[in-house]
């Protein structure tokens, strides 16, 4: 499978790139500058530039909310699954403000948006401190039966389950 990713623009970004793919398709371009894309990042790996010919943006790459997959097609008949793509390169123009976080919360149609706060449940607060303690000797006692069933029927394979029963009745 390829790797993939979305690139997420605004529509004045967008223009300018169709007007750039249109301009190198048709073999027109007049400045070979002027028809260059280049998306480079800093050291963080997060956050970086997105050049339009002279033209910077900036640009930060988020990890979706849900996994998209990808599919292309030879013969407009059947599709073949070419990725899972699960991170957008966002870029935005200078004033806007930078995504807060390394995750998107929404996700790329307006169903999906705030989607993890309502299509997934809440991971739960485990704190080994919380646990209830009637529960905890609970499970310790269980688990010392077990044990003691299973030294049992070790030791003693001749023993009936009635028998195994009342000595065990008479431990506990």
């Amino acid at each position: 499978m390829d790797e993939q990713f979305i690139l997420r623009v605004s529509p004045s970004v967008a223009e300018q790139i169709e007007r750039l793919m249109n301009e190198s398709a048709a073999g027109s371009s007049s400045n070979p500058d002027d028809a260059s894309l280049d998306l480079s990042f800093s050291e963080d790996g997060r956050s970086g530039t997105f050049m339009i010919g002279n033209q910077r943006f900036p640009a930060s790459l988020l990890d979706l909310p849900t996994v998209v997959e990808s599919y292309k097609t030879y013969d407009d008949s059947f599709l073949v699954k070419t990725a899972d793509i699960g991170q957008m390169v966002m870029v935005r123009e200078e004033d806007d403000p930078a995504p807060e976080g390394a995750e998107y919360k929404h996700g790329l149609t307006p169903p999906m948006r705030d989607a993890r706060r309502r299509r997934f449940r809440r991971e739960p607060d485990l704190n080994v401190y919380e646990i209830d303690y009637p529960s905890a000797i609970f499970v310790s006692h269980v688990d010392e039966n077990t044990l003691l069933i299973r030294r049992l029927n070790i030791a003693c394979t001749h023993f009936c389950r009635q028998s195994l029963f009342t000595e065990l009745r008479r431990i506990l």
